[in-house]
């Protein structure tokens, strides 16, 4: 495959960057995928990236990024930074344009908040940075985040100036082999089973805007032998005399309408369900608002499928039931490195193009091997049906434990991982350890 070097000239475009002629070349690693041709540096990752709560607006800021590489004790540049990235891809990836491996890395980018968004307040998201990030809007610090797997968020409002363009800037450190944080199975030292780094932002960066009361976050769980949906909406800002409002629909036809109390578990009821499985992977849809003072202030959708995962007693084994019912689980172990991506898929294609070679085989799950994925990954397992044994990310994998495991950390990212990835009807299991680890 001829991959020719790209050139983007990036023109004040909506999106804010500086104006200024940019090159960027893909690289050619030893195997690419067929997908690697469909990248467009301009539209990079362009879907929706948390469809279990999506809002109508928002700001993809994916795409090309100075950056380079840096130091123990850098100060913050002040200046643009000499190289250009493609992100969300690694540093170490073909697809990022860099394809070289710096434990340390700074990035930057300008945006422009769309004048509509006057008076909201305005989040910056993250799906995954690895391992260490420190955040900068205009110079200002918003935030430190360690964990190289889970999302994070930062209200950004404050750090925004009047009009004009946003400076953004991510600091980054990753010690892969040298430190104990979770890993799976990357190394600088690639070889055997174990594959090679994986540094800085690796999934989509976008910006949103919110009302001061806002949906934070939802938690759904099915309770199939009530035929029932609980359902917490957790708010920001005060919401106080607020209440959410609440349809359940089966494609386009409402099943039910319910208000409820804000921040409160509440059980929906869920007439003769349709039950998710791999053989019938139905989604009810979610329209979910919050309502205060008699007026909207948020608005997002969603999904969730019914299904029950337990273990039972029959015929003197324990074994796994899927809506009361055993369900043998047969598929493969998934490892989520891509050739050219590292950890990042080159499209969301791909990722569904993976889950449905899984099924055209003839499985029913896939284990995910010591590595968690975008959100968009689990929507295509919700949606196509593929259980899902989902793995924490393992430290000091296959390799002598200096420095010591942070056990600290792992139970950190364990239950944060864990919360962020709860809603999703395909994962069945969570694996905490894997194979002999302890």
């Amino acid at each position: 495959m001829n991959f020719k070097k790209l050139f983007v000239l990036l023109v004040c475009t909506g999106l804010g960057y500086t104006s200024f002629a940019q090159s960027w070349a893909l690289k050619t690693a030893p195997l690419m995928s067929k997908f690697a041709k469909d990248v467009n540096p301009a539209n990079v990752l362009p879907e929706y990236p948390r469809p279990q709560l999506v809002r109508k607006e928002w700001l993809n800021l994916n795409g090309l990024w100075q950056y380079q590489p840096g130091a123990t004790g850098d100060a913050l540049p002040t200046a643009k930074l000499d190289k250009t990235i493609l992100v969300p891809f690694p540093v170490e990836s073909a697809l990022s344009g860099v394809m070289e491996h710096h434990d340390r890395l700074w990035y930057r980018r300008t945006f422009t908040v769309p004048s509509g968004w006057k008076g909201k307040q305005v989040l910056i998201h993250f799906g995954a940075v690895d391992y260490e990030s420190e955040v900068f809007v205009n110079g200002k610090h918003i935030g430190l985040h360690k964990g190289g797997y889970d999302p994070f968020t930062y209200n950004i409002t404050k750090a925004l100036i009047e009009t004009g363009k946003q400076e953004l800037t991510v600091r980054v450190y990753d010690p892969t082999d040298n430190g104990g944080q979770p890993r799976g199975k990357q190394t600088l030292k690639p070889q055997g089973i174990m594959y090679t780094s994986v540094t800085g932002i690796w999934q989509t960066v976008w910006l949103e805007p919110v009302a001061v009361v806002s949906i934070r976050d939802i938690k759904i769980v099915p309770d199939v032998d009530n035929s029932a949906v609980k359902l917490t909406v957790s708010t920001s800002g005060t919401a106080r005399g607020a209440m959410v409002s609440v349809k359940v629909k089966d494609g386009n036809n409402t099943v039910t309408t319910v208000l409820v109390a804000p921040n409160k578990e509440t059980s929906i009821k869920v007439d003769n369900p349709k039950l998710w499985s791999p053989d019938s992977p139905f989604l009810y849809n979610l329209d979910i608002a919050l309502n205060k003072d008699g007026a909207t202030t948020d608005a997002i959708t969603s999904y969730f499928g019914m299904r029950k995962i337990s273990v039972e007693e029959d015929g003197g084994y324990k074994k796994l039931y899927l809506n009361n019912k055993f369900l043998f689980q047969l598929g493969p172990l998934d490892q989520g490195f891509w050739p050219d991506g590292g950890y990042t898929a080159p499209t969301d294609e791909a990722l569904k193009y993976d889950l449905e070679m899984i099924k055209k085989f003839g499985f029913n799950m896939v284990r995910k091997h010591i590595k968690y994925e975008p959100y968009r990954w689990y929507y295509w397992a919700d949606k196509l049906g593929v259980m899902v044994w989902q793995d924490m990310p393992s430290p000091n994998s296959y390799t002598e434990h200096v420095p010591p495991v942070d056990t600290v950390e792992f139970r950190s990212e364990l239950t944060r991982l864990i919360r962020t990835h709860w809603n999703s009807p395909s994962i069945v299991t969570w694996v905490i350890f894997n194979e002999a680890q302890a």
